[in-house]
C-alpha cells in the first residue's frame, strides 16, 4: 500500500466514525481535520468536499463487505449451515452501525449515494444471495420446491423498504414504534425468517445448533 493510500485509507476510516456518531449533516471538515490531527487545507488535498468524503466511506464499506462475503460464498470447506450463519453476523456487523438517522440524512442531502447503496443491497442480494440458496438446494439443504428467483424478490424488497425511511413514514407510530430494530437487527432476522422457510427440517436442526 502506498503512503497516499494509506492516507487516505485513514481519512476515510476518521470520517466514517463521525458521520455515524454525529450525523451527516453535523460533520464539518473541520471536525473530520481534528479527529485526523490534520490541518483541512491537507484533508481538501486528499478529498476536496464533504459530499466526496461520504461516496467513498460507502464505497469502502460496500468494497470490504462484499470481499468478505464473496471469500465466505465461494469456501468450499466450510458446512453450508456455518455459511449461513457466518453471513448473516457478517453483514451485521457491518450494517449495525448504520442508524436511521443518518439514512435519512443520505436520502435528504446525498440522494445518489443512497441509490448507491440501494442499487448495492439489491445487486449484492441478487447474486450472492442468490448462489448460497442455489448451493443449498443442490446439496439438500434447501427444499427443492422452493422458487429461487422469488425468494431472493422478497429478500431484497424486505430489506430495501424495512431501511428506507420514507416507505416506514407511510406506517402508524405504534407499528414503527414497535419495530425497535437496528440496521444489523433487521437484516439478521430478515434473513432468519426467510431461511426457516427454505430450509429442510434437517438442515433447520443443524442451523440452530450451528
Amino acid at each position: 500500500m502506498s503512503k497516499k493510500t494509506e492516507i487516505e485509507s485513514k481519512i476515510l476510516d476518521v470520517a466514517y466514525k463521525l458521520f455515524l456518531v454525529q450525523g451527516y449533516k453535523n460533520t464539518s471538515m473541520d471536525d473530520i481535520a481534528k479527529g485526523l490531527a490534520m490541518s483541512k487545507k491537507t484533508l481538501y488535498k486528499y478529498f476536496p468536499g464533504k459530499l466526496e468524503l461520504l461516496a467513498a466511506s460507502f464505497d469502502m464499506l460496500k468494497s470490504r463487505l462484499s470481499l468478505k462475503v464473496e471469500t465466505l460464498v465461494d469456501n468450499k470447506y466450510i458446512p453450508y449451515t456455518t455459511k449461513l450463519k457466518s453471513m448473516l453476523s457478517m453483514v451485521a456487523s457491518d450494517l449495525a452501525p448504520l442508524n436511521p438517522e443518518l439514512l435519512e440524512e443520505l436520502r435528504e442531502y446525498a440522494p445518489e449515494i443512497w441509490k448507491e447503496l440501494q442499487n448495492y443491497i439489491r445487486e449484492s442480494a441478487y447474486l450472492r444471495f442468490q448462489k448460497l440458496i442455489m448451493e443449498g438446494i443442490h446439496k439438500g439443504y434447501v427444499a427443492p420446491n422452493v422458487n429461487v428467483s422469488l425468494v431472493v424478490f422478497i429478500y431484497t424488497c424486505a430489506i430495501q423498504n424495512l431501511i428506507d425511511p420514507k416507505f416506514l413514514s407511510q406506517f402508524p407510530a405504534e407499528m414503527k414504534n414497535n419495530l425497535g430494530l437496528t440496521t444489523a437487527e433487521i437484516f439478521d432476522q430478515t434473513i432468519q425468517i426467510i431461511y426457516q422457510g427454505i430450509l429442510t427440517n434437517e438442515a433447520k436442526l443443524e442451523f440452530q445448533k450451528s
